[in-house]
């Protein structure tokens, strides 16, 4: 029995290992520059902390605040973001930035995990977050060890349990994702996730991909 569950455990692996693979052969490619520190662009400040994708030079700037730990947030990165990619930022019309507003410490410890990767694994990281919530995310789920959850996922990415641990315990780094949830709120008035920040206008909750197509629409037709 103990074989069988093992053997189990290899094909779970294996198959958020494709995940990944398939992940980068997607998005490998796509541009991810970031703004210079302390630029602005429509009320709203960028540093060389952000993680983005697209061209800064693009019309629309799209900032998400998520939480890996947020449902809505993994229906949206698996949903409807595909899709926001092909259509507006791979064709240079939105610039595209995506921080963590952590809800829980498991929250800062996945983002302080995903930070700890090189920039362009970074985003691969947390989708395979998303599309693995029920196997690491104690909110709704069964997870009696929650860091040993975290450490199997950073073993798909190339981390080894160490490194995760490390990652997870510097405390530099929790207090920087801290302050983004923090400065979130204080800034920009967010209080949920996911909540979005488009050319300085708040937009917030579930959606659909027809709602963000004329929603974007809209906005580039002001241009």
């Amino acid at each position: 029995m103990k074989r069988q569950w093992f053997l189990v455990g290899l094909v779970a692996l294996a198959v958020v290992a494709l995940c990944v693979i398939a992940y980068l052969l997607f998005y490998g490619n796509s541009p991810a520059d970031n703004f210079a520190s302390s630029s602005e662009k429509y009320g709203i400040k960028l540093t060389e902390q952000d993680r983005a994708q697209g061209s800064p030079n693009a019309p629309i700037l799209m900032v998400e605040y998520a939480a890996p730990t947020c449902p809505v947030c993994a229906h949206f990165d698996m949903d409807i973001f595909p899709l926001i990619k092909k259509n507006y930022i791979d064709t240079g019309k939105v610039y595209y930035v995506f921080r963590v507003y952590p809800l829980s410490a498991v929250d800062v410890a996945a983002e302080s995990m995903a930070r700890c990767l090189p920039k362009e694994n970074y985003f691969p990281f947390i989708d395979m977050l998303y599309h693995n919530q029920p196997k690491w995310d104690p909110d709704g789920n069964v997870i009696p060890d929650v860091r040993g959850a975290l450490v199997q996922m950073g073993a798909v990415a190339g981390m080894s349990a160490q490194e995760v641990n490390t990652c997870i315990d510097n405390t530099t780094e929790q207090a920087a994702i801290t302050k983004i949830g923090q400065d979130a709120q204080a800034t920009y008035n967010v209080n949920g996730t996911p909540s979005f920040i488009v050319n300085g206008q708040m937009r917030v909750g579930a959606s659909t991909w027809e709602d963000w197509q004329d929603y974007l629409n809209t906005m580039l037709a002001k241009k």
